[in-house]
């Protein structure tokens, strides 16, 4: 009988390098799409820069320093768009001449602020009887002359004491006295007997000045200023020499509702009516959302047609916070108005001055 050897090991053989070549080909295709994964994140790292914003928010990316970059990345291409599109629009314009759309005027806080009941009218006949029978009628008649005294609160600093006299020699016709510790209701009646219309209180905090009370002589009003933002001469770059002794102008900037109008009224009043135009000094109170800006400058002609300025110093910002009637009297005084910050703060648009 033959017997016949059957190879019992070829099927299992057979199947290995099937399962062999199976995987070997699994392992290459997941391979290629491995290779096409980064590929594609390769394109994707180096697109240009048309490809931003980004479909992802870039504070989603964890990494600092890669945030960092894309945020970067996103605001050069944003400012390369706003530079490309102004760009356009001067080039359609100069082609188009005078018959170009107007220019787009920018949304702003100013522009968009909320229309006060109290804004005054130049040509209202209330707000002209009002101001001639005011307390400042007497200064705007021409009847009399400033006469200013300017002090501090007691035991004052280096500093304060160089902002006052920096001061006095902004305003003219102003004197600068040490406090010596006497109450303001003493010294209030002793300016007056000697004929001084306002009296300037400069407080400070920590050696620095950051209050200013404004009083009017002799029937008042009285305002309480926050003061910040003070710069002295040394402190100013480019700055020019020292003032001279002439009568500054005097610029009042967007004093608009009937509190706004009656500051600004306080500011004229410190300076003489009559500028003295060859020294060239403008004192500027400038009101920017209840902010108030003073800047002294003088001017400089260049030409017959340039004119530039050079800022003299010091500068301050002032924020109104009280206007009290009649003279500083901090028990019994009257208060015309009063900042309630919570309240009157909390509309941005909404401005009192």
């Amino acid at each position: 009988m033959d017997i016949t050897e059957v190879p019992t090991n070829q099927g299992s053989k057979s199947k290995k390098k099937k399962s062999k070549k199976s995987m070997k080909a699994k392992t290459k295709v997941k391979n290629e799409e491995v290779e096409e994964e980064r590929s594609a994140a390769v394109e994707k790292m180096n697109e240009p820069a048309a490809a931003f914003p980004p479909t992802f928010s870039v504070s989603e990316i964890k990494n600092k320093q890669r945030r960092h970059l894309m945020f970067m990345k996103l605001k050069q291409e944003k400012r390369k768009q706003k530079l490309q599109l102004k760009k356009k629009r001067r080039k359609e314009r100069e082609a188009l001449g005078d018959k170009a759309p107007p220019k787009e005027v920018p949304k702003t806080i100013e522009n968009q602020r909320v229309f006060d009941e109290t804004t005054v009218d130049p040509e209202d006949e209330e707000v002209a009887f009002d101001e001639g029978t005011d307390e400042f009628s007497a200064y705007f008649n021409g009847l009399t002359n400033p006469k200013v005294l300017i002090t501090t609160s007691d035991r004052p600093r280096g500093r304060t004491m160089r902002f006052c006299e920096q001061l006095a020699s902004v305003i003219p016709n102003a004197h600068v006295y040490y406090r010596r510790g006497l109450a303001l209701k003493r010294i209030i009646p002793q300016c007056v007997a000697r004929n001084f219309t306002y009296l300037i209180v400069v407080n400070e905090d920590r050696q620095v000045p950051n209050g200013l009370v404004l009083c009017h002589l002799p029937d008042g009003p009285t305002a309480h200023f926050k003061v910040s933002s003070v710069r002295l001469r040394k402190e100013i770059k480019r700055r020019g020499k020292d003032p001279t002794e002439h009568y500054p102008e005097v610029i009042l900037n967007n004093f608009t509702t009937r509190l706004g109008h009656s500051i600004g009224r306080l500011f004229a009043a410190l300076f003489p009516q009559n500028p003295q135009f060859v020294g060239r000094q403008v004192a500027t109170f400038h009101n920017q959302r209840d902010f108030i800006f003073f800047r002294f400058h003088r001017y400089i002609f260049k030409n017959e047609k340039k004119v530039g300025i050079q800022e003299l110093g010091p500068r301050l910002t002032l924020k109104l916070r009280s206007l009290q009637k009649g003279t500083f009297d901090s028990k019994y005084g009257e208060y015309e108005w009063v900042l309630k910050r919570h309240e009157m703060d909390a509309c941005r648009r909404k401005f009192q001055l």
